[in-house]
């Protein structure tokens, strides 16, 4: 077996317990200690409101802490030394034995340092709460805001700011924009309601129920790009979005019958109570465009 060192010996590395190796031990402390220290204020940085230089500043120091001290590691306090050896037959060897030993003689390079190793793992840890940071700029989850309106039973169709809408109000072919008590602070919540000859829905079920006297109502929201269903043509029964052109059948439904909208219009199934036209309950489908989740 022949054993020998590439050119550059050790490559620099100080001997053990030598003045040189405890200085790149600190060098090295000091790097990870840097970057767990900007992690951690880099993150209470951005929660006490940020400041876009201060954490452009403690980023880079952050990172450049990590790679600074491993490189020091890697550099001065591990081997980078070369050693060659012949292929040797299969079964037990004492030189073999002993070169293995030396092999993991220097892999102690790493592992006899535990408080390098605890300061990396504190590094680590300080590069992971600055990587939190996008976690924060998500916002809140939206919950079940897409899902749901501020429609809930018992609220009174009415214009915005305006007095409920009654029977009365809207005659055969008419159609309004209503909100729920006529706050409008919820804009999902616009909502048309449509009087059309009773006996010409064809609805059933549910929907053929939540249409007294004629009255149907549906989404103002289209189901495609979430524009608002702004135009009726009362003698065909059709609702048309204005920005794409999705045509929808009122009588059956408010179904798309043309245009780049896949779903119905969502109906708001309402009842009359008095004079007055009230909700059952908010749309069971969620309105406007259709998103990941919604299972469609």
């Amino acid at each position: 077996m022949t054993h020998g060192a590439a050119p550059g010996g050790s490559g620099g590395v100080p001997p053990r317990g030598s003045a040189a190796e405890r200085r790149a031990e600190r060098l090295v402390l000091l790097s990870f200690g840097i970057t767990f220290l900007t992690g951690i204020a880099l993150l209470v940085l951005y929660v006490a409101g940020g400041q876009t230089q201060l954490e452009g500043i403690l980023l880079t120091l952050c990172l450049g802490g990590l790679g600074v001290g491993i490189v020091i590691w890697a550099q001065r306090l591990m081997s980078s030394e070369l050693r060659i050896e012949r292929r040797h037959p299969i079964g037990g060897d004492r030189h073999r034995i002993a070169n293995l030993g030396e092999a993991l003689s220097d892999e102690e390079g790493f592992t006899r340092r535990t408080l390098l190793i605890k300061a990396l793992g504190g590094a680590l840890a300080g590069l992971g709460a600055a990587l939190a940071l996008p976690i924060f700029s998500l916002g809140p989850a939206p919950g079940r805001a897409l899902f749901e309106t501020s429609w809930r039973a018992g609220a009174r169709l009415a214009t915005i700011g305006g007095e409920p809408v009654g029977p009365d109000d809207l005659p055969v072919g008419g159609v309004l924009t209503v909100f729920p008590d006529g706050d409008d602070i919820d804009p999902n919540a616009a909502t048309l309601l449509i009087h059309v000859e009773p006996g010409l829905l064809r609805l059933e079920g549910d929907a053929a129920t939540a249409t007294p006297e004629g009255f149907v109502a549906y989404s103002k929201i289209c189901t495609h790009a979430g524009c608002p269903v702004g135009l009726y043509r009362a003698a065909q029964h059709i609702l048309i979005c204005p920005c794409h052109q999705s045509e929808f059948d009122v009588l059956a439904g408010a179904v798309p019958i043309s245009g780049p909208a896949a779903r119905p219009l969502p109906q708001l199934p309402i009842r009359l109570e008095g004079d007055t036209f009230v909700a059952v309950a908010d749309y069971s489908e969620p309105v406007g465009p259709s998103f990941w989740n919604m299972g469609r």
